[in-house]
């Protein structure tokens, strides 16, 4: 079995070799890169399974990238970066990437963090990355939905964590914390936005009236419950 490449774009030479080697000793294959436009390149002719991302690049704003990553590619993104502030923790969370390490950092918990991250990723115990509900199709193998008339919508790696886990839980109430539980990231008010987001625009993509959904429905006070009818392929 092949091991999972983990992607560093980060300007500065020290980080980029301590991450690498604390992956590489830990069994991920690696590949480095300091400016955006060199992985943007790179990305034509291979994919990643998670991304680690600075936000401070010599020739790219990193949150554009990563937004872009993360719509356009579904790719699995962790922010790395000396930006500590909450706004720009809820910023890079909200355009799509799925963590937010600051620096300085521990290589070791970059380790553990990359980790779990994947283990999330992995295939659900449905076994199935199709389903259908209310005349909707969800592609998780390529992060679309498509509609009765074939009309697809793609939707971000991390807006599909938050749709798989309605689909794999219809008609149950999911808490807050149960979904911090199953997303990951820290609780609190940057998650709660975050989520906010995502579950917003799942909304939007799924036609819904937001003064009154039909397939989302929020338990003031609770948390969410899926009320579709969900088959998987």
């Amino acid at each position: 079995m092949t091991a999972p490449l983990v992607t560093i774009l980060d300007d500065e030479a020290e980080i980029r070799a301590m991450l690498a080697s604390a992956l590489e000793e830990a069994g991920f294959r690696t590949m480095s890169f300091s400016r955006a436009s060199e992985f943007e390149t790179a990305l034509k002719s291979f994919s990643p399974d998670l991304c680690l991302v600075d936000l401070s690049l010599p020739d790219r704003d990193g949150l554009t990238l990563v937004h872009r990553l993360a719509l356009e590619q579904g790719a699995t993104v962790i922010i790395i970066s000396g930006r500590a502030q909450v706004q720009d923790r809820v910023t890079g969370l909200e355009l799509g990437a799925d963590d937010y390490i600051i620096k300085p950092f521990d290589p070791a918990e970059v380790v553990a963090r990359v980790r779990a991250r994947l283990r999330r990723d992995r295939p659900a115990a449905t076994g199935g990355e199709v389903a259908r509900f209310n005349g909707w199709t969800a592609h998780f193998d390529r992060f679309a939905l498509v509609d009765t008339e074939g009309q697809e919508t793609p939707f971000s790696h991390a807006e599909g964590e938050v749709l798989r886990l309605f689909l794999e839980r219809p008609k149950r109430l999911i808490s807050r914390a149960a979904m911090q539980e199953s997303l990951g990231g820290a609780a609190g008010e940057s998650f709660d936005r975050a989520m906010d987001v995502r579950i917003s625009r799942l909304r939007q993509k799924l036609h819904e009236d937001p003064r009154n959904p039909r397939l989302i429905k929020t338990i003031y006070g609770a948390g969410y419950i899926f009320l579709g009818d969900v088959s998987w392929e």
